[in-house]
């Protein structure tokens, strides 16, 4: 967030030079034998003590200014999430208390403070302040006090927000403290957005845990997006048993067992831990809608031994997505590219219930890729090269449908950076790579600020 400072102020005095002034006077005077100096330098002492006592209480008076200012900025941004909820006297009893305790200054007096609320053109609360700062030589002229003031306002935009984190919660997420600092980074970012949401909508947030595989919630198992057979390495061909097979060792999957004359059994839909692979090329690296119609559209489902935790869908539940984040456990290999494409999916798609968007508002929609290790396994491929290209290409799709996306990249073993982050990212300064586990704190700090900026028009 942000805050607009007036631009009037007092001008600091040149001190520095009124004082060389008087010191050359006071050479003059030593080396002077003529009477008619002595008077003349008295004469002219007055006001250039006055000038020199001036500038000493300009430079106090500037020093409160900027008290004053900080803790004017301060309370515009801290009223201006609770000002829509709040009637003029209310709203003016936060903002004076608000005010008093961040500004406390002994030499200021009278400490006034005004606040306005306006709803025309976006939420603005507008906040007033002056006092008087006592003076330490302009008194002897008259002068006992100087008023000071300052403004500052707080401006919510058009634009709201919805974010996407693609999380990283592979084995190697174990490691150098990597999943506790990704918890509390993740939180804090969910307070800076919670923050930037004046109105419950104006930020929503889905939490994509991802390993080789995504959970998108056993309670699916009747979902008509979901595909279960029809390909050699989707869940019904993979989890079963087989009976009645003419061999001592038990076939694992449907056409090893048909092969021995068994008959094979699949394991029961509502047994499925939750977890899908990547969908058939090209829609592995696509947000399309699944189709009844269109097989390939579907979702595999895989019975993964290190299936993540559940994702969840967009939310302004706050409560629900810290709790999210405290359930991560890290487990499998890692297969960014599916983790990246769910992201992307739950801005845009079905499976996806979206939100509808209100025409009145302008809608940043934000991918955040966190992970800590390279591509290892897909549902095709174990080459790294291979799998990278695939991502690159879903990064390309994903800009193109005005995502913009973040990559990070938590590198705590000296690994060589991911160059092909720095692509996928929407520019060149959306791409951070962190040696240590805790810079993932500083951040997703910088990036929540970044995103709340977008909120704020002035």
């Amino acid at each position: 967030m942000a805050s607009q400072r007036s631009n009037s102020g007092l001008a600091a005095m040149p001190t520095k030079r009124l004082l060389d002034r008087l010191r050359a006077s006071l050479r003059a005077l030593c080396a002077a034998t003529g009477a008619n100096v002595t008077v003349t330098f008295a004469l002219a002492t007055i006001p250039m003590v006055s000038f020199v006592g001036a500038a000493v209480d300009y430079s106090q008076a500037n020093s409160v200014k900027a008290a004053m200012q900080a803790a004017a900025d301060s309370t515009a941004l801290m009223l201006s999430k609770d000002a829509p909820t709040l009637n003029s006297s209310q709203l003016q009893s936060k903002a004076t208390d608000y005010f008093k305790a961040l500004f406390n200054r002994p030499e200021a007096s009278n400490a006034l403070v005004t606040v306005t609320y306006s709803a025309t053109g976006g939420s603005q609360v507008t906040i007033g302040a002056t006092t008087d700062v006592k003076t330490s030589f302009m008194g002897v002229v008259g002068h006992k006090y100087m008023k000071v003031g300052v403004a500052s306002y707080v401006k919510w935009g058009n634009s709201r927000l919805r974010v996407a984190l693609a999380l990283d919660v592979t084995g190697s997420m174990s490691s150098d403290g990597k999943m506790t600092a990704l918890k509390t980074a993740t939180k804090g970012l969910l307070t800076q957005l919670k923050s930037a949401a004046v109105t419950n909508g104006d930020v929503y947030v889905s939490i994509v845990p991802f390993s080789k595989s995504v959970n998108v919630g056993k309670s699916n198992h009747n979902a008509y997006w979901l595909k279960w057979s029809g390909q050699s390495d989707t869940f019904d061909e993979n989890e079963g048993k087989c009976k009645n097979y003419d061999s001592w060792s038990e076939p694992k999957t449907k056409s090893k067992c048909l092969e021995k004359d068994g008959t094979w059994t699949p394991m029961a839909h509502d047994q499925w831990n939750g977890c899908v692979m990547d969908r058939d090329q090209d829609y592995d690296v696509s947000n399309a809608a699944p189709d009844v119609n269109v097989k390939a559209t579907l979702f595999p489902a895989e019975q993964y031994s290190s299936c993540p935790t559940q994702l969840m869908p967009l939310t302004y539940d706050w409560d629900a997505l810290n709790a999210k984040v405290d359930a991560l456990s890290p487990a499998g290999m890692t297969n960014q590219v599916i983790g990246l494409v769910w992201g992307f999916q739950s801005l845009t798609a079905a499976p996806f219930t979206i939100p509808a968007k209100d025409p009145n508002y302008k809608y940043t929609e934000v991918i955040i890729l966190v992970t800590d290790g390279e591509n290892t396994q897909t549902r095709f491929s174990t080459s790294k090269s291979t799998i990278d290209a695939r991502e690159l290409t879903a990064c390309a799709n994903a800009k193109t449908a005005g995502m913009t996306i973040y990559t990070v990249q938590i590198n705590t073993g000296g690994d060589s950076t991911q160059t092909f982050l720095k692509t996928c990212a929407t520019s060149a300064d959306k791409f951070i790579e962190v040696k240590q586990a805790n810079q993932l704190i500083t951040t997703f700090s910088t990036i929540g600020t970044a995103l709340s900026n977008l909120r704020v028009a002035k």
